[in-house]
C-alpha cells in the first residue's frame, strides 16, 4: 500500500478541474458543513443534465470529488441525482474513511440539486 495520501485519480481531478466555475442560467445549491464549502450548479433540459459546474473550498479530496461528480453526471438523467451515492466517490477515488463526512456533504448537495432542478426552481 502506498504512503501517498492522494490516489492518481484524485491528483488528476484536482489538477485539472474542467467543471470548476460558475454556470449562468442554471440552478445552484450552496452547502457549508464539516469544514467544506460547496456550490453545485446545473442546467437541465428535457429531463437531462446539460451542464454541471462547481466551486469547492476544502481538501484535495473534496475538489477532486466535485470534479468526479460533474464529469460523471453531466449528460445523465436528472433522476440519477436522487440515487447518487457518496460511496461511489469513496471507492472510485480511494478516499480515506476519515474523510467520509466531507464526501457526505457532497452527497447532500447533489441530492438537493436534484430536488431543485427536478422541480425547475432556482436556488
Amino acid at each position: 500500500m502506498s504512503n501517498d495520501a492522494y490516489s492518481a485519480r484524485v491528483r488528476d481531478y484536482f489538477a485539472r478541474p474542467a467543471h470548476a466555475g460558475d454556470l449562468s442560467g442554471g440552478v445552484a445549491v450552496d452547502i457549508d458543513e464539516q469544514g467544506v464549502r460547496i456550490r453545485l450548479a446545473a442546467l437541465g433540459d428535457r429531463g437531462r443534465i446539460q451542464s454541471l459546474r462547481f466551486r469547492a473550498w476544502g481538501c484535495p479530496h473534496v475538489i477532486a470529488a466535485c470534479e468526479y461528480f460533474c464529469a460523471r453526471y453531466e449528460g445523465a438523467p436528472i433522476e440519477s441525482l436522487d440515487v447518487f451515492q457518496a460511496s461511489d466517490i469513496m471507492n472510485d477515488l480511494s478516499v480515506p474513511v476519515e474523510k467520509t463526512g466531507r464526501i457526505l456533504v457532497i452527497q447532500d448537495a447533489v441530492r438537493s440539486l436534484g430536488r431543485i432542478i427536478g422541480g425547475g426552481s432556482a436556488a
